[in-house]
């Protein structure tokens, strides 16, 4: 994959820290009244679905259920609505343009709730964030700690999202950070430096270009309590159409069991349609390191399903934020999800 490639790939985590706050107030003029979705001629239930970026394998468990069949005999007509630079999802939701949406990770719906927007996640298929460091090779990193004194090359919606968590954590400090414009190639020219990643995406661009393997850190691998991939859901709608909500996410999780363990070909080859810029060798390497770290299935997922999320995770997330000064204590954390349309809820 050419750098520009990669640039087009990771310029999506610059709309991380923003996509909330923007979308919040017009999502919040839409919280009175009845939402219940359309339905079409062959009595399926309508439900658009926005995603975060162009299509990838980061959606593949989504696609891999449209693919399959596993929407449609549970009475939906999903369409996947792909996402790009200048896409935000809140405001997507916000417009009635999509009913469901998709957050890359735990400060979206976070920021939300701060904002006062009736919006919830009702689930998490990355029990793990995929958010990476990426270092040369040197037998004496470890662990992320190893990294002190370093330089790392951080974008601006990084330093507000992981960031926070890196210096709470390990005593990073701000003086260490260096400007990152999402091109690999001072990391590449740099032996000491550390570079934000995307763990299926950018480990694959710097083997692809650079004459060594990264060394890679997942940050979730050392208690970095951000979920991925999580599906937001306006409170109304999920109110008024609970019986098709439920079944989005059964549907889902299916899909994703799939994508990961089976045969992805029919989802990767829907991706493809979708955004013919993505190569089956680039789904392939990003499918493999997600099933090799389970990012799907792993955690929370092994326990109680596909799609889980705990309480316990939204508060660790929400006490390291908020002591670092993301939000306010006082917030009410729990507003920011609900488990009661996961699969055996309700």
């Amino acid at each position: 994959m050419s750098l520009s490639g990669n640039r087009f790939l990771t310029r999506r985590r610059a709309l991380i820290a923003g996509a909330a706050a923007v979308g919040a107030s017009a999502v919040g003029l839409r919280a009175c009244g009845r939402s219940e979705a359309p339905v079409d001629e062959q009595g399926r239930v309508r439900l658009r679905f926005a995603l975060d970026w162009r299509a990838q394998a980061d959606h593949g468990g989504f696609y891999q259920a449209l693919a399959s069949g596993a929407y449609e005999k549970r009475g939906l007509n999903v369409q996947i609505v792909q996402g790009g630079p200048a896409v935000n999802v809140p405001q997507r939701l916000a417009s009635g343009a999509v009913e469901l949406g998709m957050a890359s990770n735990s400060f979206t719906p976070m920021n939300l709730v701060a904002s006062g927007a009736p919006v919830r996640a009702v689930a998490a298929f990355f029990q793990k964030d995929p958010q990476i460091l990426m270092a040369h090779p040197d037998d004496a990193l470890r662990t992320i700690a190893d990294l002190a004194e370093r330089p790392f090359l951080i974008a601006q919606a990084g330093i507000e999202t992981f960031w926070v968590w890196l210096k709470a954590t390990y005593g990073f400090t701000d003086a260490q950070l260096r400007p990152y414009a999402y091109d690999p190639a001072p990391f590449i020219a740099n032996a000491r430096a550390v570079q934000q990643g995307f763990l299926t995406s950018d480990p694959y661009t710097v083997e692809q270009t650079a004459d060594f393997d990264p060394r890679v850190f997942l940050l979730a691998d050392e208690g970095y309590p951000s979920y991925g991939a999580i599906v937001l859901a306006p409170n109304a709608f999920a109110r008024d159409n609970a019986a098709a909500l439920r079944s989005f996410i059964a549907g889902s999780a299916e899909g994703w069991r799939d994508y990961i363990r089976g045969d992805a070909s029919a989802g990767d080859a829907l991706i493809r349609r979708d955004n013919p810029d993505m190569s089956q060798a680039q789904l392939d390497q990003a499918r493999e390191r997600l099933r090799d770290t389970a990012v799907v299935d792993g955690g929370d997922a092994a326990l109680y399903g596909l799609g889980a999320l705990t309480a316990e995770r939204w508060q660790a997330f929400f006490e390291v934020t908020s002591k670092a000064g993301v939000y306010e204590p006082g917030l009410n954390w729990r507003d920011a999800f609900t488990d009661n349309y996961l699969p055996g809820r309700g």
